[in-house]
């Protein structure tokens, strides 16, 4: 028999579960010896049954003996919000396991072997392409024990953020300012600097076309360490600002993701983006051009430390849309000698794309 069938249908469960937040979206679905579907099931956020779990939950005591379990990720081998589910498929039973990408969690992997060591069948690999894209954001974030980071700006077509006076509202229109919107919405939390605040006093709230607040809210997140008035639009937040007083770009990520924030959304001025980029430490870029030209020292990038151009920092286009008059560029890191040539936006991002560097500290200083 091949698995790719029901591998795609535990895929398409996994979609049912939340994008953001520190856990995976998982699929499983349980077959009996012909490859007939004896349950479904899929993980629904912290503290609910995983995906195996709760497939298994919907067949009686006994009805998963002799079966296979196919879950789009290994299964778990620790105890955190719930138990191993390589145990709770060994205790029912299941003769066989075929699963899509390896868990790269320190504490979470090794459900493999330990079901091999159990006796029970392990298939490993199963469309672990199109599923390492699925979980792209999160697979990150496990891997490198920080968040995933998109860092965005708009921009004239001259590299330009603002006007020579510090004016720029509106470079972009309206259905790019709205695509900002549901970018912010898809985040777990949306980070500034201090100097955004000071300078802009902006919501960080993710709303809809009429101004209204839409369903779900990134948490804000304000880096640096000047002090923020207390009338600030920021702390009108839905959610609570969390304030990370410090410089170090790599201590304010360890932090968030601690918290359980796995997909972050950079959204500072030049001084916090070049900070981002010069540390080795985004992800993807979602750069905004609108067809206009400003000129002058507003520039949306400042130094991160290319001295020549050899030094530059290369990257992968992998989507651009068209809004309205502007577009919107999607983009990734790409490490020496790779590629750069485009792929289909539904491919996702390669989890390993970007350079990784050790951060030091670097102060966001005033952001636009």
């Amino acid at each position: 028999m091949t698995w790719e069938a029901p591998m795609r249908t535990a895929l398409e469960l996994a979609a049912n579960g939340p994008a953001t937040g520190a856990n995976p979206r998982v699929g499983c679905v349980i077959l009996d010896a012909d490859g007939r579907v004896l349950a479904e099931g899929w993980h629904r956020g912290v503290g609910t049954a995983h995906a195996e779990v709760d497939a298994l939950s919907r067949l009686p005591e006994g009805g998963a003996r002799g079966a296979t379990a196919v879950v789009t990720l290994e299964p778990c081998n620790h105890w955190g919000h719930t138990g191993p589910c390589s145990v709770a498929l060994i205790e029912a039973g299941v003769a066989r396991v075929v699963y899509g990408t390896d868990d790269p969690g320190h504490h979470s992997s090794g459900g493999a072997e330990r079901l091999r060591e159990a006796g029970v069948e392990v298939i490993g690999g199963v469309l672990r392409d199109e599923i390492e894209a699925f979980l792209g954001d999160w697979l990150t974030a496990a891997r490198l024990g920080r968040p995933y980071i998109v860092v965005k700006w708009a921009s004239s077509l001259d590299g330009r953020a603002a006007a020579a006076d510090g004016s720029s509202k509106w470079i972009t229109g309206a259905a790019a300012r709205q695509r900002v919107h549901e970018q912010r919405e898809a985040s777990d939390a949306i980070v500034v600097g201090t100097g955004t605040v000071l300078a802009d006093d902006p919501s960080l709230t993710a709303r809809g076309d009429a101004g209204e607040l839409l369903g779900t809210q990134p948490t804000p997140v304000v880096v640096g360490t000047r002090a923020i008035p207390k009338d600030a639009a920021v702390f009108r937040h839905p959610n609570p600002v969390i304030f990370e007083g410090t410089h170090d770009l790599e201590e304010a990520l360890a932090d968030l993701h601690q918290r359980g924030f796995r997909r972050v959304y950079v959204e500072g001025g030049p001084t916090l983006a070049s900070a981002f980029v010069a540390a080795g430490l985004v992800d993807e870029y979602a750069i905004y051009l609108a067809p206009t030209l400003l000129g002058g020292p507003r520039v949306a990038l400042g130094d991160i430390g290319v001295e020549t151009i050899a030094d530059q920092r290369r990257l992968r286009v992998i989507d651009v849309e068209r809004l309205g008059g502007d577009l919107l560029i999607r983009a990734v890191p790409v490490a020496d000698g790779a590629p750069r040539t485009s792929r289909p936006a539904d491919e996702g991002v390669d989890a390993d794309g970007a350079d990784i560097v050790p951060t030091s500290p670097i102060s966001t200083g005033q952001e636009g």
